[in-house]
């Protein structure tokens, strides 16, 4: 029989895979492959079949799909959502899957009957992004399929995708909307659930529940809104990623989101009872502990003062020293941002707040700058912003790092502008064996779908399972 002839064609691709489908795993193998093989007889296959697909191979918790239409590749992926909603209906809790799908229409190399290249790469790096029981795709995509389906596309931006040259203007097709009533039956435990506890001195806090599987503690870091970051699209991605392999536990720093403004104190000592109340209020035992920016600080110290509460600890474009204490030059520029914040952060004007933005996130789009914006305006006052930035800025903990005595990951963006790549270096080194990641790009605060992100959450789940 001759041999097959590489060749190269334009086709529409589906990339799908299932979210948390490392944990499931972990609990019960056996019932997961089982469960897994029956999705994809009974739904996944016909599905493909009815709309004039191929699949092109299965990898474990995914598979590679090919059609000759694009439109016929998004009905696809509707269907399968929305059958996997109405599967999952009656599932036990711990059984029930959720795929995400991206699609892409471009070049493929075919050879021997599978398909390579940045068209295979671009839809499963959409996948990646999607929502969990929701479908992401590309521009190429929705230009061919726009008014031709029942559905509605959310516009998400361009996104830098991971190992992809150029940015990927993206489109969503959200979860509710695939499936409908059944929706609940799959996502219900990503309803996060907010509730109040008291600090020692009185300051009410806000923390929310959300999620399944081991806990997870997110400290608060610098400007966050429980209910506003769930909602955004510039948040929610990353949360929904923790919440379907955990139960996330997060809360809003005293002075900010929904924990109380008008507070007497601002300092490290504050915010470390302020976790330690939060983990309480959960009832949370020994539980990994996650740090970003200035609530690195705030982790190491609690990590430090209670050891045996903490069984991982990972921190992200964190530091030891506060830019106060770095050197005169950051030091004189913060004050002059200080300065800023009281004179113009609850403006209309959002021109002041965009000056933290782009220090924030350099790589952000037009959308997602008007969203940061709107989340400083919306989470605390001018006056406890000032307070909050004087405060971090004063931070010095290098002596506590030698006092860390838990298995610790550090990462840390190669371009940071809020915080030098070289601080998160000098954290890693002060404390014994931790292990560092270098991220690529310049976003202090990660944005969806880029490699960095990616690779975040990728390192921080192989660390957890150790």
């Amino acid at each position: 029989m001759p041999e097959e002839r590489v060749e190269r064609r334009l086709t529409a691709i589906l990339a799908g895979d299932i979210a948390g489908y490392g944990l499931m795993m972990r609990e019960d193998e056996t019932g997961t492959l089982a469960g897994l093989q029956a999705h994809h007889s009974e739904l996944i296959a016909p599905s493909i079949a009815q709309h004039h697909g191929r699949i092109v191979k299965l990898m474990g918790d995914g598979f590679l799909a090919e059609f000759g239409s694009v439109v016929e590749a998004v009905e696809c992926a509707a269907q399968i959502q929305s059958g996997m909603a109405v599967r999952n209906r009656s599932a036990p809790n711990n059984r029930r899957m959720a795929f995400r799908i991206g699609v892409h229409l471009g070049d493929v190399i075919v050879d021997k009957g599978d398909i390579y290249g940045d068209g295979v790469n671009i839809a499963a790096r959409l996948e990646g992004i999607a929502e969990t029981g929701g479908i992401c795709i590309s521009r190429q995509a929705y230009d061919q399929v726009e008014g031709k389906l029942a559905l509605t596309f959310r516009g998400l931006g361009p996104q830098t995708l991971k190992n992809i040259a150029k940015p990927v203007e993206v489109f969503a097709v959200p979860a509710d909307e695939l499936c409908g009533p059944a929706q609940s039956s799959i996502q219900a435990n990503l309803t996060q659930e907010i509730q109040y506890c008291r600090a020692p001195d009185g300051v009410r806090l806000a923390w929310a529940k959300v999620g399944r599987g081991p806990p997870l503690m997110r400290a608060a870091n610098w400007l966050t809104h429980l209910e506003y970051d769930w909602e955004s699209p510039l948040r929610r991605p990353a949360l929904v990623n923790l919440a379907n392999n955990h139960t996330l536990i997060r809360y809003d720093a005293r002075g900010t989101g929904l924990s109380d403004w008008d507070v007497d104190e601002l300092s490290l000592d504050a915010w470390v009872s302020d976790l330690a109340a939060v983990a309480d209020a959960a009832g949370l035992k020994r539980f990994p502990l996650l740090g970003q920016s200035q609530g690195c600080a705030v982790s190491i110290a609690y990590t430090a003062r209670h050891p045996e509460r903490v069984s991982h600890l990972v921190l992200l474009g964190g530091y030891a020293l506060g830019g106060n204490k770095r050197s005169p030059q950051e030091k004189e520029k913060r004050a002059a941002m200080t300065t800023l914040m009281r004179i113009g952060w609850g403006a209309n004007d959002p021109g002041f707040r965009q000056l933290f933005t782009s220090q924030m996130m350099p790589g952000a789009t037009k959308e997602q700058a008007e969203w940061f914006n709107e989340l400083q305006r919306r989470t605390t006052s001018p006056e406890c912003a000032a307070r909050y930035f004087e405060t971090v800025g004063d931070f010095d903990i290098s002596d506590l790092l030698a006092r860390v005595n838990v298995p610790t990951l550090v990462m840390h963006v190669r371009g940071d502008l809020m915080h030098p790549f070289e601080a998160g270096r000098q954290l890693a080194a002060g404390i014994p064996g931790a292990r560092f990641v270098a991220l690529q790009g310049q976003n202090h605060s990660l944005l969806p779908g880029e490699p960095a992100a990616v690779r975040f959450r990728e390192e921080l789940e192989l660390f957890l399972i150790k």
